[in-house]
């Protein structure tokens, strides 16, 4: 897992045993079940009897307040569990679901995400500090582009790595096709219209690079900005293909590495449209 300092790992760490500290201070005042023993349909915990209310508000809140920083650790680190009916959920930022009926999670499985969460940042931490040592440089998948980053988060945390590349992809052609008002038409059209060269057509807005069009500088990102998209597209649409088709032979799941390689990509392409200027054919300095 790359990407994260040393230092914000380690305070990671340290919210995460505060978590821990204030949840097992909770747990004396509560009577503990589990889901066998509740059958599915009552709270896995409760409050024991002759509990003072105001201390027990108090503990509560230390856990709310812990649960808060601590949730940052499971999304980080991907320890989520999967509740059938559900799918993945983070056990520490729902601990208070334990209280309802039909609880979704049990203390056991609080405890055992918060345990889960210490073992793989001490593995990032050791990462990190020999990163550091050998000068390797860090990689983050936060700080890519806001766009590709939001549309691949939640797969990457729990380390599909190929789903979240996917939902990059089609997030930022939905973004622009959104944007220039161009449903009409697939993706792969969509953009070899959008980013070629000439002058746009009614109904066809074409993404331009800004500046003087005799700058060799201009003229080399015109003419490297639409095979760049054709080819991002192409390495969408056939890891699309992939993923969807159900009769496909292979199934293997895309390494950190490689994820972060392929968004790293996506990220780039984001960024370079966004410096793009929209010209359409009604008025052609249109922005």
């Amino acid at each position: 897992m790359a990407g994260y300092s040393t230092d914000y790992l380690k305070r990671l760490m340290d919210a995460i045993e505060a978590f821990e500290r204030a949840f097992d201070s909770w747990m004396v005042t509560q009577e503990e079940s589990d889901h066998l023993s509740s059958r599915g349909l009552f709270p896995t915990v409760w409050t024991k009897e002759r509990q003072d209310p105001a201390e027990l508000r108090r503990l509560e809140l230390d856990v709310a307040e812990t649960a808060g920083a601590a949730a940052r650790a499971v999304a980080v680190t991907g320890a989520y569990i999967a509740v059938a009916g559900i799918g993945t959920i983070d056990p520490i930022a729902n601990w208070s679901l334990m209280s309802a009926p039909k609880a979704l999670i049990a203390p056991s499985d609080v405890r055992m995400t918060a345990a889960t969460v210490r073992g793989r940042l001490r593995t990032m931490i050791s990462e990190a500090e020999a990163a550091t040592v050998s000068g390797a440089p860090a990689f983050a998948p936060s700080q890519l582009h806001p766009l590709i980053w939001s549309a691949a988060a939640d797969h990457w945390t729990t380390h599909q790595y190929r789903v979240a590349v996917r939902e990059a992809a089609e997030a930022l052609t939905v973004e622009w096709k959104t944007r220039l008002g161009r449903n009409d038409v697939d993706d792969t059209v969509f953009w070899q219209q959008t980013l070629s060269a000439g002058d746009p057509e009614p109904q066809r807005p074409k993404l331009a690079w800004p500046g003087d069009k005799s700058d060799k500088t201009n003229k080399s990102m015109r003419g490297g900005l639409e095979p760049l998209a054709k080819a991002l597209n192409q390495l969408a649409t056939g890891l699309n293909l992939t993923i969807r088709n159900v009769t496909t032979h292979t199934r293997d799941e895309l390494s950190e590495q490689e994820g972060m390689e392929r968004l790293a990509a996506y990220s780039y392409l984001a960024r370079l449209l966004d410096e793009c200027e929209v010209r359409r054919a009604e008025n052609a300095a249109d922005a």
